[in-house]
């Protein structure tokens, strides 16, 4: 009997059709505190602890021009143009997503180290 990596023992693949494994999901809001905003530096320093973890990683702008960027991408992060005090939410889906959102927060937190 063949059945997908995670799937219930015993059970066939075909009773499994339209099933799918729930992801966790972790997300914060945060405001950019830091004066310079999300520009070049911190944006690859963003990127680069992102893809540290296996989760996929999406980061919403809020405001008067919302925008939607992959956390794993620094061309997408920096058209956020998330200038001081844009509100942002930061968001995780797969088994690591609540450590990766700790770790992207904290760079917020500390202001990616310019301050």
């Amino acid at each position: 009997m063949i059945r997908p990596v995670g799937g219930p023992p015993g059970l066939p693949l075909s009773s499994l059709h339209g099933v799918r494994r729930i992801m966790p999901i972790a997300s914060r809001d945060i405001i950019v505190s830091n004066s310079l905003g999300l520009h070049a530096r911190p944006a690859m320093e963003f990127v680069d602890t992102a893809n540290q973890f296996r989760c996929k990683v999406t980061v919403r702008k809020g405001g008067e021009e919302p925008y939607e960027a992959d956390g794993k991408s620094v061309m997408q992060m920096i058209i956020l143009a998330a200038t001081q005090g844009t509100p942002l939410q930061i968001q995780a889906e797969g088994d690591d997503a609540e450590a990766a959102i700790d770790k992207l927060v904290e760079l917020f937190e500390n202001k990616f180290g310019e301050e």
